[in-house]
């Protein structure tokens, strides 16, 4: 089977439930902004080699995204709906890493290190996700954990790439 099929030549495209849309339809913006928080994730992810659980953090994170983005492109498969539990290994995560370095609470010049400027491109794009999500929201069914959990996944990007600079300048 090709890559290719030209079906999208003339500028639409199918969702997974077969529905055809246009290339610049919200659901289709918003794909393809979580595909490319998912890239920015795996390049952060490559910089993290040999830094403790937060690969596999990242993976794990990189799996959410693509059942989010399940979710959006079949709209109502409840097995693509994410568990709450995801938003509360978020929050857990967040308040492990806070409570690991004393963190400077002032703006931040990013780009302290690679893996912190790789995780704060990750969590500016996590931020255009989320407003797209609630964009989306506004016409389409979507999870609400789905919106909770966009939210926190830019705070627990934040507070790794802070975490990333603290043990950089520390090391």
């Amino acid at each position: 089977m090709k890559v290719y099929t030209k079906q999208g030549d003339g500028g639409m495209t199918s969702l997974m439930n077969g529905v055809r849309v246009s290339k610049w339809d919200e659901r289709v913006e918003l794909l393809g902004t979580l595909d490319e928080l998912n890239s920015h994730i795996g390049l952060a992810k490559a910089a993290a080699k040999g830094d403790g659980d937060l690969p596999e953090r990242l993976s794990k994170i990189q799996r959410e995204l693509m059942s989010m983005m399940a979710q959006v492109a079949a709209p109502g498969d409840a097995k693509y709906a994410l568990p709450g539990e995801q938003i509360a290994f978020l929050e857990n995560a967040i308040d492990r890493i806070e409570n690991a370095f004393p963190r400077k609470k002032e703006f931040v010049l990013y780009g302290g290190c690679e893996l912190s400027a790789r995780l704060d491109v990750a969590r500016a794009v996590a931020r255009r996700a989320e407003r797209r999500f609630h964009k989306v929201a506004k016409c389409y069914r979507i999870d609400a954990n789905a919106l909770k959990y966009m939210n926190r996944l830019s705070d627990y990007l934040y507070i790794e790439a802070r975490y990333a600079d603290y043990q950089d300048s520390a090391g």
